[in-house]
């Protein structure tokens, strides 16, 4: 029988915790975006404000154009290794080229005017209050919110369209990342364990996999040098998670692209 593991991903750099973190709002823009409620909607618009707010603290554009660089140059490198399937790795450095290409043709920083208009101005400012955004705080929101689906999802691709060519890049980015790792069977001594990182080696990201039979979940912490695991039990009621007394067998990934 296959053995079903729950994994956890730890970001080891800036770059990737940014990427991980839009990543998973895309995601969840997808699921809630499908739905036809009113409640869909308007997780739909708090997920995009979410996406907004990290666009509007990092350049994503010159940092996704940074990591597609590493990688063209690091594929471009194994071009050169025996038994390097050429086509295959022919096909990845076109994709790689093609997203750039969409950016680069970007002038400045990414067109975010789609999210100047002054309801999603007021959304943004609301959300920031728990409640914030009720119908008798935001009526033009609610007003919104009761249009047909027809002229909500014209809204939708509107905004969601400016961040199709960044999703597209950071797909590829961590999807190569992940591919990367190189498996080891590890074992956490009493629910701990630490690994030292080889400085001269680009960590990306580690990830760690428990079987789902094992009852524990993982702590993951560290950074470029060092991380550190521990393995805690998920406690009843109030009770405050604590390590495990036992040894822990676990699968860990190094991912270095």
């Amino acid at each position: 029988m296959t053995t079903e593991y729950i994994s956890y991903e730890f970001p080891l750099n800036e770059r990737m915790r940014v990427f991980m973190r839009l990543e998973q709002l895309f995601l969840q823009l997808d699921h809630f975006l499908s739905g036809s409620t009113i409640w869909d909607k308007r997780v739909t618009v708090s997920i995009l404000v979410d996406i907004l707010q990290i666009f509007s603290r990092h350049d994503l554009k010159a940092e996704t154009l940074k990591e597609l660089e590493r990688h063209s140059n690091r594929f471009n490198q194994l071009s050169t290794h025996e038994g390097v399937d050429i086509s295959r790795l022919r096909k990845i450095l076109d994709d790689l080229s093609a997203i750039s290409k969409t950016l680069y043709a970007i002038n400045g920083k990414l067109d975010l005017s789609g999210m100047e208009s002054d309801l999603f101005k007021a959304i943004t400012q609301r959300s920031s209050i728990p409640g914030g955004t009720c119908s008798f705080d935001l009526p033009s929101y609610h007003y919104w919110l009761e249009q047909s689906e027809d002229v909500q999802n014209q809204d939708f691709q509107m905004w969601i369209g400016q961040f199709s060519a960044i999703r597209t890049a950071i797909d590829l980015i961590l999807n190569f990342i992940r591919l990367s790792g190189n498996t080891s069977e590890e074992v956490a001594m009493n629910g701990f364990y630490q690994t030292t990182l080889e400085q001269a080696q680009p960590y990306q990201m580690i990830i760690a996999k428990l079987p789902r039979s094992i009852p524990y979940f993982i702590e993951i912490s560290g950074g470029k040098h060092r991380v550190s695991c521990r393995f805690m039990s998920s406690a009843a009621g109030n009770a405050r998670p604590k390590q495990a007394s036992g040894d822990v067998p676990f699968l860990l990934m190094h991912c270095i692209f």
